[in-house]
């Protein structure tokens, strides 16, 4: 039974960790951000969150809204995290693939700072007023842009993560059970 998992979300909300529990359940890992860092790469740009966003808008812009998850279904199997979901768009050409479910990951902003502080990206926003600046420009209101809030609305189930990670790892696989139950009740 093919099973394609999507995460979407906040910047830091954890989505990384979602992806990593599951990897570690035997899902491929994909990330839309991937296909952007690539493009990163082929024109010689660092892999900048500044840059990733704005290379990512210029491939929407270029490619249409869904090109990102376009440029990723070739690579996906049977069991399958696609990750950084941003765009509607997206979801609607992932929504292409049987067994697709797309799961929202959030928590309160202050809590994503922390863990965003922690990690220390390059690029990463050094002040909690930077980090919510940084949040409204993920939600432009151009087809092209990033439109991280109406994704996350668009996702099929949703888990806060605010607590532990042993918490979100309990609910990605109660999400992953329900998922496959409900798959297997629909053969």
């Amino acid at each position: 039974m093919r099973l394609v998992i999507g995460l979407t979300g906040p910047n830091a909300a954890g989505k990384g960790a979602a992806a990593a529990f599951l990897a570690a359940r035997g899902f491929a890992v994909h990330s839309l951000s991937d296909v952007v860092r690539e493009e990163a790469a082929r024109l010689g740009f660092p892999a900048e969150r500044k840059h990733l966003i704005r290379i990512g808008n210029d491939l929407r812009a270029r490619g249409g809204p869904g090109v990102l998850a376009q440029r990723i279904l070739p690579r996906l199997g049977e069991r399958d995290i696609v990750d950084s979901i941003r765009n509607p768009a997206e979801v609607t050409v992932l929504r292409t693939v049987p067994g697709f479910l797309l799961l929202g990951v959030d928590a309160a902003p202050e809590v994503r700072f922390a863990r965003s502080l922690a990690r220390a990206r390059p690029g990463d926003p050094a002040t909690l007023e930077e980090f919510r600046a940084r949040e409204r420009q993920e939600n432009a209101s151009s087809p092209e842009g990033q439109q991280l809030d109406a994704t996350f609305r668009l996702a099929d189930r949703v888990l806060r993560n605010d607590a532990d990670l042993e918490s979100l790892e309990r609910g990605v696989e109660q999400v992953v059970a329900a998922w496959e139950a409900a798959l297997a009740a629909r053969d």
